[in-house]
């Protein structure tokens, strides 16, 4: 039986679980009521017949350049942060499998049969960027079939010399993966280490300490997860091994606890949200005990990341359509209210843009926001691009650590004559020589930047003659660590939604 107030697909299922206890009647006449005063829930978009892929919706600066079929349903998507894994993408899936229908036997009992409990499948994809494929830049390196995958987060610093995944799964665990060369010398995740928070349970979310990357070498590495019980689990990583530890457990809200996540400029600080409409926020060195309880969301709270760009910023988003943005030293008010038409699942700053915020808004697809003016003048964020994929549910959302500058179309067999013969080259693992980024931006022969615009949307004709955004006389080089003084700065984002179990892929122009 579903929930009121929950959202569609991972969220709705997750609260229809077996293994999740009902809440007691009082508590569920009053979740009744509090859905009656917020009537606003995401709902699958009626089906049009012959709409194209990419009819609904506008952008600016924005085109999608492939789809993926990932074959069960995807809801989260994650870019590699690491310098030289940075063209890596994983994708992970949720699917709820009902048993079949059981022939009949005509030795039972007045037809009563035990209902067999439904099975939560889960598949991870690898996949690699690469400029050189023009039609199907995506290329799937792995692919390893899992319990199903509620969320993931790549550790933002190598440990012991690798890339870290970490998955939260439905069969209540939380997974460590390591990424390694294979022998094709490409790059595949193998299993490192993993951890039970409870019996009974679904791992809703995790994150990781290690967003700010300005993190001190003697700060320990930690990760926060939430669970379908509404508790909150800190668990430490083991660096020289790595294994995983549970430091402590505490119940933080009475339903599911959608998502933890930590203050990465105070990594003692984790933030929380559940069911129950409440952000809340911790002191793990005082376990159990909240700093501060918000009740502006007015319905389930679904997403929250602090900014690795400000201090004292924080993002949230919740299924009552809103995303928020928080000074954390004062969490009474929030400095920005901005509506965004679909419940939101999840949020990423941008790595290098520091007032560009992505938003996965499931029916309402996704949003890219700018939050200056938000931030100064404690307006609504300025909504730069919405896109709405029909007949799906926008779960995942990524921006990519691949920055470039100064694209244009061009054949992918030819070049104009006058601008050299020199293509960028996304160089592979360990080959990338920027610590922060990589950069690729059109060269004068002196060195010099020099923007070009003309962006084209991609179309169907442009994909059978095999032409592609290229970067043309271009060269990869390390562009600083402000990448937003350039006029112009192209961003690859991934999304992946329910419903049409689909990766996408996106070239999006930012100024």
């Amino acid at each position: 039986m579903s929930r009121p107030g929950a959202p569609e697909g991972v969220a709705r299922e997750a609260v229809r679980a077996d293994s999740v206890p009902e809440p007691p009647s009082s508590s569920r006449r009053r979740r009744l009521r509090r859905s009656a005063q917020c009537p606003a829930l995401p709902r699958r978009p009626a089906s049009t017949a012959g709409s194209a892929p990419f009819s609904e919706g506008w952008m600016m600066g924005a085109f999608a350049l492939q789809t993926v079929d990932t074959e069960l349903t995807a809801d989260s998507v994650e870019w590699c942060p690491l310098q030289g894994c940075r063209h890596l993408l994983a994708c992970g899936t949720y699917q709820l499998r009902r048993p079949e229908d059981p022939p009949a036997d005509p030795q039972s009992k007045g037809g009563m049969e035990v209902e067999e409990p439904r099975v939560r499948l889960g598949r991870l994809f690898l996949y690699s960027f690469s400029e050189n494929n023009s039609t199907h830049p995506l290329v799937e390196v792995q692919r390893k079939d899992t319990s199903a995958i509620l969320d993931m987060k790549w550790c933002h610093i190598p440990v012991a010399g690798h890339a870290l995944l970490g998955l939260a799964d439905a069969s209540g665990s939380i997974q460590l993966l390591r990424l390694v060369e294979s022998e094709e010398k490409s790059h595949v995740l193998e299993p490192l280490s993993g951890l039970a928070l409870e019996e009974q349970c679904l791992a809703l979310s995790l994150d990781w300490s290690t967003g700010n990357t300005g993190r001190a070498r003697d700060q320990p590495l930690k990760i926060i997860s939430s669970d379908s019980t509404g508790q909150l689990h800190l668990l430490m990583v083991n660096e020289t091994g790595p294994r995983l530890q549970k430091v402590a457990s505490w119940q933080a809200h009475q339903f599911e606890a959608w998502i933890a996540a930590f203050d990465y400029w105070h990594t003692e600080i984790v933030y929380s949200g559940g069911d129950d409409g409440l952000l809340r926020g911790w002191d793990t060195r005082v376990p159990g005990k909240f700093l501060f309880t918000s009740k502006r969301h007015t319905m389930g709270v679904c997403s929250i990341q602090s900014s690795p760009h400000w201090e004292h910023v924080l993002a949230t988003g919740s299924y009552d359509e809103h995303i928020l943005l928080w000074d954390t030293r004062n969490m009474k008010q929030p400095l920005a209210d901005t509506p965004v038409q679909g419940g939101v699942w999840r949020i990423k700053w941008h790595p290098f843009h520091h007032h560009l915020l992505l938003a996965a808004c499931m029916h309402s697809g996704f949003k890219i926001l700018n939050c200056q003016k938000a931030m100064e003048e404690k307006q609504e964020a300025t909504v730069l691009a919405s896109h709405t994929l029909p007949d799906s549910l926008v779960y995942g959302a990524d921006w990519s650590w691949l920055l470039f500058r100064s694209l244009q179309w061009a054949p992918s067999w030819s070049f104009p004559s006058n601008l050299g013969t020199k293509t960028a080259d996304l160089k592979g693992a360990g080959e990338l020589p920027t610590p922060c980024h990589e950069c690729v931006e059109n060269n004068d022969g002196a060195g010099h930047a020099r923007p070009q615009s003309g962006m084209k949307p991609l179309t169907e004709r442009m994909r059978k003659n095999g032409t592609w955004l290229q970067a043309t006389a271009a060269t990869t080089r390390d562009c600083g660590v402000n990448p937003e003084e350039a006029d112009s700065t192209f961003s690859l984002l991934a999304t992946c939604s329910f419903y049409d179990h689909a990766l996408h892929l996106w070239e999006w122009e930012g100024n």
